[in-house]
């Protein structure tokens, strides 16, 4: 797992990306100890299809010029969702319909810590 900092560097750097692209609704899940895909996924909203392959071209390319190799985006070019994974943080992009469809932020946001029980309330 990579340093905190360091995983504060990129969030800060992708977040600064999307809003320069104008993405709407931007919002940053820390899953750290909750999932082994990543240790932060970031999600956010685009409203056309130009706007979001454009954010994610101006991501991977901000991304590369700060040391990350290995960049994969899944469904650009034409889709109403977006992945770009860039290790250990995943972003999501996607056109306002498909992300209240998929309700990302409700599966794996702060909403799910409060109902989990407590570990020390478990017999």
């Amino acid at each position: 797992m990579p340093e905190a900092a360091e995983l504060d560097r990129l969030q800060t750097l992708i977040t600064d990306s999307l809003d320069a692209d104008k993405a709407e609704t931007i919002v940053t899940i820390d899953l750290a100890g909750r999932a082994a895909f990543a240790d932060r996924m970031i999600i956010a909203t685009g409203l056309a299809d130009r706007q979001i392959t454009a954010m994610a071209s101006h991501l991977q390319e901000k991304l590369h010029q700060a040391g990350v190799r290995r960049v994969q985006i899944e469904g650009a070019g034409g889709s109403d969702w977006v992945l770009i994974d860039a290790g250990d943080i995943v972003v999501h992009l996607f056109k306002p319909a498909a992300r209240a469809l998929y309700r990302l932020e409700s599966m794996w946001g702060a909403e799910l810590d409060e109902a989990a029980p407590d570990a020390s309330e478990a017999g």
